[in-house]
């Protein structure tokens, strides 16, 4: 006659087990993390000191539990030690690993539990085989335990996933469009930990760097596919600066378009795009922001804006009359070749407050007025503001 089942088969093990197994524990630790490693193929390659210490310490919080189990009636993973395994499953989704390797690392675990548990009994005294029996039964039940909460941690990191996923293309969605109110835009933000939405970077793509892109960029970037191309929205910070991304993507055809508030996302694309068909195919990263006056100069009115709050912005905490007055200065000043006599002439005003408004403007500006491709920009964003904006001076 076969025995009943047992939910719990090491209530049955000898007690005297526990004590045969405890003092070669530290070394059982090591050599199982080391052999559930060698044997399965998928981590034999993981030259990754965290993982090599994750495993360590999923295999000791495993043979720990099972020895505290040894003649007791417990449930096998109590919700604080079912929360290492579930991790662990978690983790390999996140890694993009199926989880086939987990479990065949469970199997190899399994078999050499069971190997290290009858030798070190049979140190003890003398094996009868009920007891090998009964041991069997309680390592595969206990592993099995071990497994299912791997597997429910690789299911819920998988469906987590694939919510986050959802939730990220709906704020991408949303940015692109720029028809979202405020209030919609910062809550899909805040879902993805995007809190606080400034200025966002996009990059163009090609379809088959989306992959690579949703990788590389992780929580900082959103990616969205388009059918002709792919968008990367990079929040503005250290890995959107200029430097960054110019190493981060050379070698790559991409297209970096200007770093602008997040409803200007939409304006934002589009000069990436426009960009993208002045410069061509290219082999490297293609940046707007060195565009733009070409841009401008064809007509683009968002590249004039970007241009214009660009060259401005440091005269932008200035009173609106104090701002006018030194744009009026800078323009003449640029057209008549830095002549502060045709200056003063122009805008009838001392030549001592044309020297002034230049020492100012000089401290506003640094060396970007002895730049002559900052100076370019200047005259023609001030051409624009100062027609569109007469009688200033």
């Amino acid at each position: 006659m076969i025995a009943p089942v047992s939910a719990t088969p090491w209530r049955h093990l000898p007690a005297d087990l526990a004590a045969a197994m405890r003092p070669h524990l530290p070394a059982t630790v090591a050599a199982v993390a080391v052999a559930v490693t060698e044997a399965t193929p998928a981590f034999a390659g993981i030259a990754d000191d965290k993982f090599a210490r994750d495993v360590r310490t999923a295999v000791q919080v495993a043979l720990d539990r099972f020895l505290d189990l040894i003649g007791t009636g417990e449930p096998a993973l109590p919700p604080r030690f079912r929360e290492v395994f579930v991790g662990l499953g978690a983790a390999e989704a996140r890694e993009d690993r199926g989880p086939e390797a987990l479990l065949a690392a469970l199997r190899t675990a399994a078999r050499l539990l069971l190997r290290t548990a009858s030798q070190s009994l049979a140190r003890l005294r003398p094996v009868d085989p009920e007891e090998l029996i009964d041991l069997s039964d309680a390592v595969s039940a206990y592993v099995a335990e071990l497994a299912a909460a791997s597997t429910d941690g690789y299911a819920l990191q998988l469906r987590e996933q694939a919510g986050e996923g959802d939730r990220r293309r709906h704020l991408a969605e949303l940015l692109l469009r720029g028809d979202g109110l405020p209030s919609a835009v910062e809550s899909a933000a805040a879902r993805i930990g995007w809190a606080d939405l400034d200025a966002v970077v996009p990059v163009l793509l090609p379809l088959y760097q989306a992959r690579d892109a949703r990788f590389r960029y992780g929580p900082d970037g959103l990616v969205i596919e388009r059918g002709r191309d792919a968008v990367l929205l990079l929040r503005a910070g250290a890995r959107a600066s200029r430097a960054t991304l110019a190493e981060a993507l050379a070698g790559r055809p991409a297209v970096v378009g200007p770093e602008l508030g997040w409803p200007q996302v939409p304006a934002a694309v589009r000069l990436a795009e426009l960009a993208a068909g002045l410069v061509g195919p290219s082999p490297g990263p293609v940046f707007v922001d060195d565009h733009l006056v070409t841009l401008t100069l064809r007509g683009e009115q968002r590249a004039l804006a970007v241009l214009t709050a660009r060259r401005l912005a440091p005269l932008a905490h200035l009173r609106p009359a104090q701002r006018e007055s030194l744009l009026a200065t800078l323009y003449a000043w640029l057209r008549h070749w830095g002549s502060r006599a045709e200056v003063s002439t122009e805008l009838f005003v001392h030549p001592q407050t044309v020297s002034y408004r230049l020492k100012r403007l000089r401290d506003l500006y640094g060396d970007d007025l002895d730049d002559a491709t900052a100076r370019f920009e200047l005259l023609v964003v001030l051409t624009s503001h100062l027609t569109s904006h007469p009688g200033s001076g």
